[in-house]
């Protein structure tokens, strides 16, 4: 199956705000993987719930809002969102369930979507996480960001810390969106398929020291995995809060292989792996790695366009 998003293709740069308009239609995604991801999301509700959801005790009337749109976009969209019965069943029971709204409707709502949900309200130190239901994180802890403001949230980003130019558009971005929907996308490269994936600050300060490799030869590298996030911001009209999803996109970097736009693709991805920074690479955990992987996409463009399969597949 080919990637649904190609954020490296030139269109996304890494560490840019980035946003784009949102057709609210399409704000929703839901594929065939729709009930392993929900499976994986009530599991870890089941065994680690502390980890994967917060909220302040004042978010609830915002938690509901956020439930009765996910409801009511999901329900109007469902003929063209859920492709097959199944799919649709599971929505409806998760639905039935969330009806009961005594216990954090976020979480409820969370269990509707393959995406995560992150509440941000504004107060005096500015826009902070007030809510969140994140199950699979992209090398972040949601305990560590919880009631922080977003120049702090962001601190350990390159150019996007507190005073940074980048944190001014941010904070502006986000007083200023109304009723318009925006997106935008990141992506990172991962050694595995897992969905949680989460990093603590001392384990990014020690990774940005000691710089391992996640890829220990030019074979385990080419086995990576594309982790692309697609990121919506809409503001609540009742609360005023800002939702904020993030929904993950996992791909074998060896699918590449199979897409009709290989070579452009391959080539774009390698000159943005290229183009990272010393500082940038630490973020992403990619300095000790930059080489085997820039080298696979090279010799990936470079593939006569008639190769199908690859031993590297």
């Amino acid at each position: 199956m080919l990637p649904t998003h190609t954020p490296y293709d030139g269109s996304s740069k890494l560490f840019t705000i980035g946003l784009k308009p949102l057709d609210l239609a399409d704000w929703i995604e839901v594929d065939d993987r729709y009930e392993a991801y929900v499976a994986e999301k009530q599991w870890l509700y089941a065994t680690i719930p502390e980890k994967v959801f917060v909220e302040e005790a004042d978010t609830h009337a915002a938690q509901v809002e956020v439930l009765d749109r996910l409801a009511e976009h999901l329900t109007a969209h469902a003929s063209r969102l859920f492709a097959t019965p199944e799919q649709k069943a599971l929505f409806d029971a998760n639905l039935a369930a969330a009806r009961d709204r005594s216990d954090a409707p976020l979480r409820a709502a969370s269990l509707l979507i393959q995406e995560d949900l992150i509440l941000m309200r504004r107060g005096e130190d500015g826009w902070r996480l007030a809510a969140g239901s994140l199950c699979f994180p992209s090398s972040w802890s949601l305990l560590e960001k919880f009631r922080h403001p977003l120049h702090e949230i962001h601190m350990p980003v390159p150019a996007f810390g507190p005073g940074s130019r980048m944190a001014e558009l941010i904070y502006r971005m986000f007083d200023n969106l109304q009723g318009q929907g925006v997106q935008r996308f990141n992506w990172s490269i991962q050694a595995n398929a897992d969905l949680y994936h989460p990093l603590s600050n001392v384990a990014r300060i020690d990774r940005a020291t000691n710089r391992p490799s996640k890829f220990p030869d030019l074979e385990a590298a080419a086995r990576a995995f594309i982790r692309v996030e697609r990121q919506t911001l809409r503001k609540l009209p009742a609360s005023g809060d800002i939702l904020f999803t993030i929904r993950i996109h996992l791909d074998p970097l060896s699918v590449l292989r199979g897409h009709p736009d290989r070579a452009a693709l391959a080539k774009s991805f390698a000159e943005q792996i290229t183009a990272l920074d010393e500082a940038q690479l630490d973020y992403k955990g990619l300095t000790a790695d930059r080489g085997r992987l820039v080298r696979i996409l090279e010799e990936m463009a470079a593939e006569p366009s008639n190769l199908q399969d690859s031993a590297l597949l």
